[in-house]
């Protein structure tokens, strides 16, 4: 059996690779940060095991912090992996054909340089496809404008449906102030009302496969009574940190009590 030292230092140092890779690249956020720490502190028990057994064995109290602290990061895994499941049953969900709907909703998810990111790029690939096949629903892009931008994200993102898709601008409604995905779905619905739609009809909303959880909750949350979540695949580089970053955005959700 692989000694739990030489455990720790495998899956730490590739905890670190990947998140090297992905800080590289300019993707500094907690879905890195952490996993990065977390590998450092794996990588560092693997090395010193030996001085680190050593060293709290002989202090009771230290010998069971550290025990504690052991047990609650495997209760925190169990409950992470609980997580990782659930969100890949809803992704299977959400694979299913989109009945008719009333309006589509396109959350926003970060632009570069006025263009998306790739992320959002992938998002609203995904919705063009039912925007396209369902002419008669109301389409929204949702995203206010970011540190430095000019434009709104909602503004590059119906131009980015416009120059990639051919979707008339005319028939994209641009939702321009929100920061949150709490916003996106609140100011959405001042646009709808605006229209006649009823949040109790059926609606469309397209976000990132890892978001859909969250962004479901919250939209129920707010009175939305029947939203059919479809998910855009998130790139393999980046998905499981992307995952990770989920979990504590979730927690986070419900402890601020946004469903």
């Amino acid at each position: 059996m692989m000694p739990v030292r030489v455990i720790l230092t495998i899956i730490g140092s590739l905890m670190i690779v990947d998140c090297t890779i992905l800080m590289a690249v300019d993707k500094v956020n907690f879905g890195s940060v952490v996993p990065f720490l977390v590998g450092m502190v794996f990588v560092a028990h693997g090395i010193f095991w030996r001085n680190i057994i050593r060293f709290i064995c002989q202090n009771n109290w230290l010998s069971r912090l550290w025990y504690g602290l052991w047990m609650v990061f495997f209760i925190w895994l169990i409950s992470f992996g609980i997580f990782v499941y659930a969100l890949q049953q809803q992704i299977k969900q959400s694979a299913k054909p989109i009945p008719r709907v009333a309006a589509i909703i396109v959350l926003g998810s970060g632009t570069v340089a006025g263009k998306p990111t790739p992320t959002l790029a992938k998002r609203l690939d995904t919705a063009a496809p039912l925007i396209n096949s369902q002419k008669g629903a109301l389409v929204i892009t949702s995203g206010g404008i970011g540190f430095g931008q000019t434009h709104s994200e909602a503004y590059i993102m119906a131009t980015y449906l416009y120059d990639t898709y051919d979707i008339p601008l005319k028939h994209i409604l641009q939702e321009g102030q929100s920061t949150s995905t709490a916003e996106n779905l609140i100011y959405s619905q001042e646009i709808l009302a605006a229209k006649g739609i009823s949040i109790k009809a059926p609606i469309a909303i397209v976000t990132s496969d890892f978001h859909i959880i969250r962004a479901a909750n919250i939209a129920r949350h707010q009175g939305y009574v029947q939203p059919t979540m479809l998910a855009s695949p998130t790139p393999l580089s980046i998905r499981y940190n992307a995952w990770f970053r989920e979990y504590f955005a979730f927690v986070s959700g419900w402890l601020f009590g946004e469903y």
